[in-house]
């Protein structure tokens, strides 16, 4: 388990845990849950988990990791899943950072066609800038989500004492073709599970609500209960529609604050505790943060830095040149719906 932890697969922007990180990691944790009087040689001052910048890795001192991560095991029997769960996070994290620093600029060959949307109406200089600007701002924040995808199913199924499923080894097989599995975001006895942040109300062109709805009926016609929890309680008519499909199958649905309680339900005391400084916590901290306007915003890219200044706040970090990425661009499904003569 702390191998697996602590390698990485083969992502360029990929980091593994070093022993200094994972020292860190069992500092944390001991204290997290309050069994850090136990680890009398380990620093009592080391920053928390969020103190620490993306690109930053503390050092806590020289010590036996093995001895101390099989101490912290024996006093706490789910401090294995917590250590694991923790580094997961710290990794992604890393990961992140490289992302950050390593993120190419996007080139006029890619984003130049673009500006027939507002060419002239400001300088060919100031458009081209932020036609670069914002390409590259939307890469990272795709990029952002896709690493939290990757990340956020994951860590809570583990919390929960489940697994993540492909669809390649996935018990649960599509009612309409029973060749195929189903991807589940954890798996826990007969419980197949659908863990979302939100339910959003835009609609897809390309059949995936038509596959959210199916999940229950597939679950079920594979003898497994479906469970939907949603941790986003904001109300809208596709969350209804889906809370509904679940029912009506037999399953189980929580939502808002009966997920997060259900999921600490699951978790038991010592990975709700995980769950809830590492998972709710950050995420209710960031929805009560939110302005009621947005305030004004720098943005500078010198060769070796990027730079980002809000209010009197400023993040940066170190940069990387990296080759443009290829950008490729598809054509609506519903072109011929709104082109005349198409």
């Amino acid at each position: 388990m702390i191998q697996k932890t602590r390698s990485v697969g083969a992502a360029k922007e990929a980091e593994s845990l070093s022993d200094q990180d994972c020292l860190f990691l069992v500092t944390t944790i001991a204290r997290d849950l309050g069994i850090l009087n136990s680890f009398p040689e380990l620093p009592a001052d080391s920053p928390g988990f969020f103190q620490v910048g993306i690109n930053e890795r503390p050092d806590v001192g020289d010590y036996d990791l093995f001895q101390l991560i099989e101490r912290l095991f024996e006093l706490n029997q789910d401090a294995d899943s917590f250590f694991a769960c923790l580094g997961t996070l710290y990794k992604a994290r890393l990961k992140y950072a490289n992302i950050l620093r390593l993120q190419p600029i996007p080139t006029m060959d890619q984003v130049g066609p673009r500006g027939l949307l507002q060419y002239g109406a400001w300088s060919a200089e100031a458009l081209t800038a932020f036609l670069l600007w914002r390409k590259w701002i939307f890469d990272i924040d795709n990029r952002a989500a896709q690493e939290t995808g990757y990340l956020f199913e994951p860590i809570i199924a583990s919390a929960i004492g489940g697994t993540p499923v492909s669809s390649s080894k996935s018990p649960v097989r599509r009612t309409k073709d029973a060749k195929k599995g189903r991807q589940v975001d954890c798996l826990k006895g007969n419980h197949a599970y659908e863990i979302k942040i939100r339910v959003t109300i835009a609609a897809s062109g390309q059949g995936r609500w038509a596959e959210e709805l199916d999940f229950p009926v597939d679950c079920v016609n594979s003898g497994h209960l479906p469970v939907s929890v949603v941790l986003d309680p904001t109300p809208n008519p596709k969350l209804s529609e889906l809370q509904q499909a679940f029912i009506h199958n037999g399953g189980q649905v929580f939502i808002g604050d009966d997920a997060w309680q259900h999921l600490d339900d699951e978790a038991g005391p010592t990975m709700a505790t995980f769950l809830e400084s590492y998972v709710r916590r950050p995420i209710s901290d960031l929805l009560r943060a939110v302005p009621k306007e947005l305030p004004d915003m720098s943005l500078g890219m010198a060769e070796s830095r990027f730079t980002v200044r809000i209010g009197d706040d400023v993040f940066s970090i170190e940069r990387t040149a990296e080759s443009p990425s290829d950008d490729t661009v598809e054509m609506p499904d519903d072109i011929e719906e709104q082109m005349p003569g198409v």
